[in-house]
């Protein structure tokens, strides 16, 4: 089993869309009116689906993420550059949850949430 793609349901697609090309410098490779696919460096994939058309795909509608709250989705990236990753979600918009600091886990990470309230983690190995 390989993951390919990873697809969140949102509230507006475009705003979306920008949120995820500002924060990660990424290109669209699916545009069509209620979803946006970037390619990633490694091969995948990642969406944002308009929360009508994703429950159109699996039955049910995912539930709304009240303002200033978050999803139980966690999006995990490993950044070589922290540093500048951080400044680019944060001007992109990206809203702070956890500042940056070392993890248990031994990675240095930080938390913040997407327009829609899907926490996205940047990290990086603590030894590396």
């Amino acid at each position: 089993t390989i993951h390919v793609l990873t697809i969140v349901a949102v509230a507006d697609v475009a705003r979306a869309a920008a949120f995820y090309r500002a924060a990660f410098g990424w290109t669209a490779c699916v545009e069509v009116p209620p979803y946006v696919e970037f390619a990633m460096s490694d091969g995948r994939r990642f969406g944002v689906y308009k929360r009508e058309g994703f429950a159109l795909n699996t039955g049910a509608a995912p539930v709304g993420c009240p303002a200033g709250a978050t999803t139980a989705t966690e999006i995990y990236f490993h950044c070589d550059d922290l540093d500048g990753a951080i400044e680019r979600m944060t001007t992109a918009g990206g809203r702070a949850l956890s500042a940056r600091a070392a993890r248990d886990w031994g990675d240095e990470a930080a938390y913040f949430a997407d327009p829609d309230g899907n926490v996205i983690v940047l990290a990086r190995p603590i030894n590396s």
